[in-house]
């Protein structure tokens, strides 16, 4: 199986749902936005977007299973395509300038392939196992910056679970009094991607989905980052939760993870 040219099929693939959700944008209004649960929100925008990726990726490898966010296919197989249409999807019903299309390719567990494009600055994130992480056709690489006093942290505010809320809270509060300072982007996936290329340093969040990280954590683990849930182990995929910075800050980033969230 050449996993080049799958990865080359799936950026044409990204960039062509980008491109549709790019051109909806322009008259896109409120009232076709649907509610899924607490605050969590979808649009025809996501679920053609999702219907439009399912259809390429089912040309690319037939073989394959699917994950994904909206629900249009769901099997399992040897190989799986993780989803999600509109990472961001808050962001874009609001007009606020940063969502992405999310395309990682799971093997018995393991991310081995991802795309994140991030529509509006049209940059197109990129990784497969072994091959190393690009933007744009350039390759990229975490920070090394090795103290989180001098570093930026990301993060996503929980939306419809807060069970865990305070202690999100106390560990924010650490991070803002701290480091260089937190930043609230809304995409989990860009998130992940700008610690790749090192605009980040470190990112947490719980209550994520795998198709909000899927393609991104490959992206970070082929920049040279390090990736984990809470405890320090590695169910962060499935287990609703993740940490990820660069390696030099990996130990001192989860001992403040650990200390707030009671692990």
């Amino acid at each position: 199986m050449n996993f080049e040219i799958i990865l080359e099929q799936t950026i044409i693939t990204a960039k062509k749902a980008g491109k549709f959700i790019k051109q909806e944008q322009k008259n896109f209004i409120y009232n076709q936005v649907e509610i899924k649960g607490l605050n969590d929100l979808v649009s025809y925008v996501d679920k053609t977007s999702e219907k439009m990726i399912v259809e390429e990726l089912n040309k690319i490898m037939p073989e394959a299973g699917f994950l994904v966010e909206e629900n249009s296919i769901s099997e399992s197989k040897n190989y799986n395509w993780i989803v999600d249409p509109l990472d961001g999807t808050t962001n874009y019903v609001h007009g606020i300038p940063c969502y992405s299309v999310s395309i990682g390719l799971e093997c018995k567990g393991e991310i081995i392939l991802g795309v994140v494009y991030e529509i509006n600055r049209d940059e197109c994130f990129y990784a497969s196992k072994g091959k190393g992480s690009f933007l744009n056709g350039e390759k990229i690489q975490v920070s090394d910056r090795k103290n989180l006093s001098e570093s930026l942290i990301a993060t996503g505010f929980p939306i419809n679970n807060f069970s865990r809320l305070k202690n999100y809270l106390e560990a924010l509060e650490y991070f803002i009094k701290n480091t260089h300072g937190v930043r609230r982007i809304g995409s989990a996936a860009t998130d992940l991607c700008y610690l790749a290329c090192g605009r980040v340093d470190a990112f947490f969040e719980y209550n994520l989905n795998p198709w909000d990280i899927a393609a991104g954590a490959i992206i970070v683990k082929e920049a040279g980052g390090s990736i984990y849930d809470f405890s320090g182990g590695e169910n962060w995929l499935f287990g609703k939760e993740i940490s990820c910075s660069n390696r030099l800050l990996k130990e001192e980033f989860n001992l403040v993870i650990k200390k707030y969230f009671k692990i």
